[in-house]
């Protein structure tokens, strides 16, 4: 059998304001959704979409888990990202590849890195 991953779910208090960073960091756009309490964002290379789902008034905002994306200059992207807003940590350079980690607005753990990017 051979399974492939559709979606990554992250439960967030605000979806407009989580769509809008993920929009204008990593350039994903919003699917065509008529509900409130969910939104899926998708690549133009497609694949596996990030949905967005209204987390409960008890629920913890910005779960236990990482969104790890794939780029191809680490240093360049990071610097970019940071002139537009976004705050990363340390890029980090490790059997050949780099990385660098930083936190969406609901909390949500995001990694760039180039490991195993041709």
């Amino acid at each position: 059998m051979s399974l492939t991953i559709s979606r990554v779910i992250l439960y967030v208090r605000d979806i407009p304001k989580v769509a809008a960073f993920y929009e204008r960091h990593f350039g994903l756009r919003a699917l065509p959704s008529t509900r409130k309490d969910w939104l899926e964002l998708s690549s133009e290379s497609g694949g596996c979409t990030v949905a967005l789902h209204q987390a409960a008034v008890t629920q913890k905002s910005g779960a236990a888990m990482k969104l790890v994306f794939a780029v191809r200059d680490v240093r360049d992207f990071v610097e970019k990202r940071k002139a537009a807003g976004m705050k990363f940590g340390v890029i980090h350079e490790v059997d050949g590849f780099a990385f660098a980690n930083a936190k969406d607005p609901a909390g949500n753990s995001i990694q760039v890195s180039s490991r195993g990017v041709a």
